[in-house]
């Protein structure tokens, strides 16, 4: 914070102002409406301005500004007076016979009279008319009378020089993109160039400045410190070469914004409070207060880590550090943004908006620090706590029945032998196994199962369920009426999955603590070198086993998945059987489990391999499936998630559920705001010069965050995953692939219930490139149109400044996912 607002040592000026352009509106007052100045306000603008300048210019005869020029005199202020010229012919009259009027009066303080203002520029009237309106107040007037125009305007006008008795020249290089470093040079280079094109005609630069706050105009920014430097320095030449001014202006114009953009709000050299926005002729700080502001972020910041490390005492104090600094500079943008905003005018749809930019920065700060959090306690846990291990049955372990349930449909039938012999050749001396083949119409693919089951002997039952409902809940709670009564313990693993041996001895015997009530083994897979896309899919799987559960388990708060997992029979009985209506029937137990207080066993050792999705598209279903599931998961339970002592869940359960759920709201605000940022590009690219981006505070931290969240990945990989750099890049490139179809499955699964159990295909084939083309699709257009944005973007000129850069960095960050959707489709159907 100081360095950004360390003083501003400026050429300062001490001397008084030749003038400066007057509009006497004020912050509630409009135009278009009916509020304006009155006389006492006008009265006291011009008392103050006496104290700074020399003259004022006016720029309309109605509305009360007549009685400009006798407020000014009191104060012994010049006034050049003017009439405001536009295509409403009745109230032009109007404007030139109040400016004749008022010009007659006896009042030597009136030194000159303006009959429009930019009038060619806008090509409000014909040039011939605004001549024969000169002419007319020339004609019974005895003041010299011009109107004012750009440089350039006069340039291409001589016949017009010939008809004013001076020149009144507009020089502003912000409208003309200059850069504020280049622009005192670039006013007076215009300046002498009007000066050798009229040598015989008096010039008067008539607006002359920069805005203090606003969008950037190409290469011109508009800021505090860019004004100050800007206005000293021109004060200072023009008092050595001796040129008449007016700095526009002297009070900010809010209601200017309608017309000029914001920047249109911020020429004045006070506010429209009537406070000096800096001094003249000392240090500028472009944010006063800063130091409140400072304070607010650190303790906010403060405020954050106490919640967020109030329960990690197994925290290393490097972790704390580096959590405190994510925090602190969290909290810092917040802070900066609102600071931003509070410097601002804001209409009412101007609060809406920031307020609304605001709660999307605070979200984007909590998934900032969860995931910053996540990477203090993977790398710097002082000690695990619950770290569970294989374990060998003692010599008195009764070995309680397992009844493993393995429910199919629809699966290749040499797939499952598989599955079966190895169930077979499992080393647990007490187990039956079910297979329940649901609604597979073909006979040809569930009898081949059946007679595999028959032939493997009296330990294999199996049931072909017709037009059974609940898909694979439904038929594993049928499978659990028919498990023998004596069963102590329910396993249940998918239909692709070979199981090691040991796996039944290695686990069953934690089931000896009576509080827990369902063991999990990761999902691990077999088949990762038979090309490069399951080898990507395979590391990014084994990012979630190996960092996000390996945490959760530290504070019993696992994601419970269908496959690899054991059950207390009676905890499953007593919180009543798997749950049809939820397509992840299987996370949706475990939290059923962990509402009625029991514990949770993860071994992170593998125990049976499976087949991974043989297409994008069998990947992207299997990852819908999960995500549309999850938000099932939470409108169900969602009361468990509140922080009351109501609530079954322990603290640090209800943070790791959410916490692990957030990224996939994250992915659907981002599809949310994709599209924001689309439209927002075709609109400010059909009228640049009338349409803003968002500020630079929401645009830096929004391709900060991005970059964090990759850096992030790798980080996390290297510390856990036991994969090269190549691999780990590998699994954040078909991470972010999905981030669409997380995107599709957390807004269905929110506001829709219904979509029925998406089985994941085995031994696909690979279609061609079209098909995996129609895939991806909404990608696709979604990637065309982000490009075309890019661009449209990037070959503009009036973007080529800062926030342009920015609003194009964003709008790349916002392709990468379709990028990556695009990649790995190619890799997946390269032979």
């Amino acid at each position: 914070w100081s360095y950004i607002n360390n003083p501003l040592q400026l050429q300062a000026w001490s001397k008084t102002t030749m003038g400066v352009t007057y509009d006497p509106m004020r912050k509630q007052d409009t135009q278009t409406g009916n509020t304006y100045p009155s006389e006492a306000d006008m009265d006291g603008d011009l008392a103050l301005l006496a104290e700074k300048v020399h003259a004022v210019r006016t720029y309309s005869m109605l509305k009360g500004q007549d009685k400009i020029p006798a407020l000014a005199a009191k104060y012994n202020l010049n006034t050049t007076l003017g009439a405001w010229i536009d295509g409403n012919l009745e109230k032009n009259h109007q404007e030139i016979e109040t400016l004749i009027e008022v010009g007659r009066q006896n009042n030597p303080k009136i030194i000159r009279l303006m009959v429009g203002n930019e009038v060619l520029l806008r090509a409000d009237i014909p040039k011939t008319s605004l001549i024969e309106y000169i002419r007319e107040v020339k004609k019974r007037s005895w003041r010299p009378v011009s109107t004012s125009e750009t440089w350039d305007v006069w340039l291409k006008n001589p016949d017009l020089v010939a008809e004013v008795d001076f020149i009144a020249v507009h020089i502003l290089p912000y409208w003309e993109g200059i850069a504020a470093d280049d622009a005192v040079d670039y006013v007076f280079d215009r300046f002498h160039a009007v000066q050798l094109a009229y040598p015989n005609k008096p010039i008067i630069i008539t607006e002359v400045g920069w805005p203090s706050d606003g969008q950037p105009f190409k290469h011109a920014e508009a800021s505090i410190s860019n004004q100050a430097r800007f206005l000293r320095e021109f004060l200072n030449r023009a008092d050595i070469e001796k040129i008449n001014y007016y700095i526009v202006e002297a009070f900010d114009q809010p209601w200017k914004k309608s017309i000029e953009g914001s920047a249109g709000a911020y020429w004045g050299i006070f506010n429209a409070d009537r406070q000096p926005k800096y001094p003249m002729d000392s240090d500028v700080i472009t944010l006063p207060g800063w130091k409140n502001w400072a304070a607010g972020a650190a303790v906010f910041s403060m405020v954050l880590m106490g919640l967020f490390l109030f329960t990690r005492s197994t925290l290393k104090l490097p972790g704390v550090l580096f959590f405190g600094l994510i925090t602190n500079l969290a909290a810092s943008v917040i802070f900066w943004s609102a600071s931003t905003g509070a410097q601002q005018y804001q209409t009412k749809l101007g609060i809406l908006f920031w307020s609304l930019m605001l709660l999307m920065q605070v979200m984007a700060v909590v998934i900032l620090l969860i995931e910053s959090l996540e990477i203090a306690e993977v790398v710097w846990h002082r000690n695990t706590a619950r770290t569970f291990k294989p374990l060998k049955p003692h010599a008195e372990f009764k070995y309680p029945k397992v009844s493993l349930h393995l429910p199919i449909h629809n699966e290749p039938p040499m797939m499952v032998r598989k599955t079966l012999e190895a169930l077979a050749k499992v080393d647990y001396p007490n187990i039956e196994v079910l297979v329940m083949d649901n609604n597979t119409k073909d006979p040809a693919i569930w009898e081949p199962v059946r007679d595999d089951c028959e032939r493997l002997g009296p330990m294999f039952r199996f049931f072909h369920l017709e037009n059974w409902p609940g898909f694979k809940a439904g038929a594993i709670n049928h499978a659990l009426e028919q498990t023998a009564s004596d069963a102590e313990i329910i396993a249940v693993i998918d239909s692709d999955y070979v199981l090691s041996p040991d796996w039944l001895n290695s686990m069953v015997p934690y089931f000896d603590n009576e509080n827990v009530g369902f063991i999990q083994s990761p999902q691990d897979y077999r088949d990762r070198d038979q090309s490069l896309f399951k080898s990507f899919c395979y590391w990014e799987y084994a990012g979630f086993f190996n960092i996000g559960m390996m945490q959760r388990n530290e504070y019993n708060a696992i994601i419970q998945h269908g496959t690899m997992t054991m059950i207390r029979k009676s905890a499953l009985l007593e919180v009543g059987n798997w749950a049809e209506w939820c397509i992840c029937e299987d996370s949706e137990l475990g939290l059923r489990l962990y509402e009625a207080g029991y514990d949770s066993v993860y071994v992170k050792d593998s125990f049976g391999r499976g087949l991974m999705p043989d297409t994008m598209s069998g990947y992207m279903t299997q990852r819908f499936r999960w995500v549309y599931g999850a938000m099932q998961i939470i409108k169900g339970h969602w009361r468990s998630f509140l922080p009351t002592k109501k609530s079954p869940l322990t603290a640090a359960q209800r943070y790791y559920f959410i916490a692990g759920w957030l990224p996939w709201f994250s992915d659907a605000l981002a599809l949310l705001f994709t599209t924001a940022s689309l439209i927002l590009t075709g609109i400010i690219l059909s009228d640049p010069l009338h349409s803003e981006l968002p500020a630079n505070v929401f645009l830096l931290p929004t391709v900060g965050l991005f970059s964090f969240k990759i850096l992030r990945g790798l980080w996390l990989y290297q510390a856990r995953v036991p994969c090269s750099v190549w691999q780990s890049l590998g699994a954040a490139l078909t991470g972010l692939s999905l981030t669409h179809t997380v995107a599709r499955g957390t807004v269905q699964g929110l506001f829709t219930s219904g979509k029925p159990f998406m089985r994941t295909p085995k031994y696909e084939k690979q279609g061609p490139l079209f098909v995996g083309l129609m895939t991806i699709r909404q990608e696709l257009f979604l990637l065309i149109l982000l490009s075309a944005g890019i661009y449209a973007m990037s070959t503009t000129e009036h973007f080529d400044n800062l926030s342009g850069k920015l609003w194009i960095a964003v709008l790349s960050v916002q392709a990468v996912p379709y990028v990556a959707a695009l990649l790995t489709l190619l890799i997946s159907i390269a032979p």
